[in-house]
C-alpha cells in the first residue's frame, strides 16, 4: 500500500515470500477506486440531507452509507500474507504472526460455490491463520505460483505435524503440475474439489488426513 513502509510491511522484509493467491498491485487500482468511490459518495449524500435535517443525522447516513465499502476497500488493500523465514504472516487490520515450526493443526478446507476455494488452515496454539491455495472456475483458475508453492512446502516440513507433512507433499506435486503445465484434472489442488463434490460434501468441507493421502499420486 502506498505509504505504507513500517516494520511490518512485507515488501521491506528481506528474504521474504509473498502467498497472495492475487496479488495486491493487480487488486489495488480497484479497490483505491472502491474506497474513494464510497467517501465521495457519503460525502454527497451528508452534504444533500444537511439541507433538509440536523447536520448530525446527515453526517450520520453518509457515515452508514459510504463507511463499509470505504472500510472494505481499505482492508482490501492492507491484506497481505507472506513467509518470513520461520513465520507466516497475515496482515489485516493487525499483523497475525504464526510459528511454522509450532504448528499443531494443518488442514486443507473447501468452499465449493460459483468459485471454488482450497485453503490452508493452519494453528500454532496462538494464531491461526486461513490461506488460500486456489480458486477454479469451470475450466480455469487461479492457482499460488511456483515459488510461493515451494517455499510453503518447505516451512510445512519444519514442523513435526504429520499431516502438515502430507499437505507439504501435496504442495509439491501442485507445483510439479503447473511447470509442466499440466491440465486441472492433474492438479492435486483442484483434485480436492473434485473429491469433495463426487461425495456431496459442500459448500464446505475439511479433507481429511485419508482424503489428504488420496491426492498424493
Amino acid at each position: 500500500m502506498p505509504g505504507d513502509s513500517g516494520p511490518g510491511d512485507p515488501r521491506r522484509a528481506a528474504g521474504s515470500v509473498a502467498l497472495d493467491l492475487v496479488s495486491a498491485e493487480f487488486l489495488a487500482p480497484r479497490l483505491r477506486k472502491i474506497a474513494v468511490g464510497s467517501v465521495a459518495i457519503g460525502i454527497v449524500l451528508a452534504v444533500v440531507l444537511a439541507l433538509v435535517v440536523p447536520v448530525w443525522v446527515a453526517v450520520l447516513v453518509g457515515v452508514v452509507v459510504g463507511g463499509p465499502a470505504a472500510v472494505s476497500g481499505w482492508l482490501g488493500l492492507r491484506r497481505r500474507v507472506w513467509l518470513d523465514g520461520p513465520q507466516l504472516c497475515a496482515r489485516g487490520v493487525r499483523t497475525r504472526r504464526l510459528q511454522m515450526p509450532e504448528v499443531v493443526t494443518a488442514e486443507l478446507t473447501i468452499r465449493t460455490a460459483g468459485i471454488d476455494q482450497i485453503s490452508l488452515r493452519l494453528y500454532d496454539g496462538r494464531t491461526r491463520v486461513v490461506l488460500p491455495l486456489a480458486l477454479y472456475t469451470k475450466g480455469g483458475g487461479r492457482e499460488l505460483p511456483i515459488l510461493a508453492l515451494r517455499t510453503l512446502a518447505d516451512s510445512l516440513w519444519t514442523t513435526e505435524l504429520v499431516p502438515a507433512a502430507a499437505i507439504a507433499s501435496v504442495l509439491v506435486d501442485q507445483l510439479r503440475a503447473e511447470a509442466r503445465d499440466a491440465g486441472l484434472d492433474e492438479r492435486p489442488l483442484y483434485r480436492a474439489i473434485e473429491l469433495v463434490r463426487s461425495k456431496g460434501r459442500t459448500p464446505h468441507a475439511t479433507l481429511t488426513d485419508h482424503e489428504v493421502a488420496q491426492l498424493l499420486r
